[in-house]
């Protein structure tokens, strides 16, 4: 497996000389988180065998939500408490795209237009639902915000976690939608209502729209079921950078070589860029500082509890039973006894800066945190 951090290291300079004049300083910053995550040059933190003593030092990871090795309990924590927000109703997964035309202007003017992004696509849903002859109410909604494409190209899009239902607050009424079972609304209706909110947003930033906008967008709704597979699809890839290190398969010559699936065939396709592009590719897809990515709205906001668990109790849900069946945050083991091994001392200096030391096991990376 070819890790990213000996990527960076042999095409940073190349990547700063072509880039470095136009990237954000979110982008530098994780630059270089990745490149020190557990290497030599990252702080090291000291595990104990609870049952033998033996203590080993092991490097931390760097924590950033663009590094393909961080954050993966983080993510597992997220599908849980998505999960036991479950309702009783088929679950859509909706998908609003920004058109090709329109995406210079929001890498330009990322955190104000991500943002505009997320709430049209939500506000739009809530319009169909307040809106629709059998739901008339309130809907809810788990919102995630995708910034690439399987090329990783920049194809900014939210995608958003819909039960075909709403409560109605004055009529204290639970509707559920009925028919066919997987339509929820017009998919070319949503379009036309999620493009007229964002040109509008848009517009009231004060930004000028580029000329040749296509008239017809795209809008994706498909029935999931009862949702946990959407779910935990879109929080695996929350947390942990835009590509994996097992679908980089080679890196000679100057070029780096990347596998991803087409999403209609489902074909493997294979992409080589230079280094210092593919880097540019991984780190336009870094988010602004302290923006969120996912959010939730309506009666699946955290605010909601009381009204979740009341559902949940009246129609007999129990979706724990699922979240039982998510993997554990796997345990330090001793490689002396097999035991659970425990942190006891954090942030030591990196081995560059410690005196030499005996010698310990290098920390595998399924144990490495």
């Amino acid at each position: 497996m070819i890790l990213l951090s000996s990527i960076i290291a042999t095409f940073e300079a190349d990547y700063l000389a072509q880039y470095g004049a136009t990237s954000l300083p979110s982008q530098l910053k994780a630059l270089e988180a990745l490149k020190r995550c557990r290497t030599s040059a990252s702080p090291l933190m000291r595990a104990q065998c609870e049952d033998c003593g033996h203590t080993e030092l092991i490097p931390h990871s760097c924590g950033h939500r663009a590094c393909p090795h961080c954050q993966h309990h983080e993510s597992q924590q997220w599908i849980e408490r998505q999960l036991a927000k479950q309702v009783p109703a088929t679950y859509f997964l909706v998908t609003f795209t920004v058109p090709e035309a329109l995406r210079p202007v929001v890498w330009s003017n990322q955190k104000a237009l991500y943002d505009q992004l997320i709430r049209t696509s939500w506000e739009t849903l809530r319009t169909f639902t307040r809106n629709d002859s059998q739901l008339q109410g309130e809907a809810g909604a788990i919102a995630v915000l995708h910034t690439h494409a399987r090329r990783l190209d920049f194809h900014p899009h939210v995608h958003l976690v819909v039960p075909g239902a709403a409560i109605d607050p004055d009529k204290k009424r639970w509707r559920s939608k009925r028919g066919k079972r997987g339509y929820l609304f017009n998919h070319k209706a949503l379009a036309k209502v999620f493009r007229a909110k964002l040109l509008e947003a848009i517009a009231a930033e004060g930004l000028t729209l580029p000329p040749g906008l296509p008239s017809t967008w795209a809008v994706d709704c498909k029935n999931v079921g009862r949702g946990e597979k959407a779910l935990v699809y879109l929080g695996r890839y929350l947390y942990r950078g835009v590509i994996q290190e097992t679908d980089i398969v080679a890196c000679e010559n100057g070029q780096v070589t990347f596998r991803y699936r087409e999403a209609k065939n489902k074909r493997l396709q294979y992409r080589s860029l230079p280094g210092a592009r593919f880097l540019a590719l991984v780190l336009q897809h870094v988010l602004p500082k302290g923006f969120r990515r996912t959010r939730s709205y309506g009666f699946l906001h955290s605010n909601s509890k009381r009204l979740i668990a009341v559902l949940q109790w009246l129609f007999g849900l129990a979706p724990k039973r699922f979240i039982a069946q998510l993997k554990p945050r796997p345990r330090l083991k001793c490689p002396c006894c097999g035991a659970d091994m425990g942190i006891v001392q954090t942030r030591l200096p990196p081995r560059s800066l410690q005196p030499p030391l005996a010698p310990t096991l290098e920390a595998a990376e399924p144990r490495a945190m």
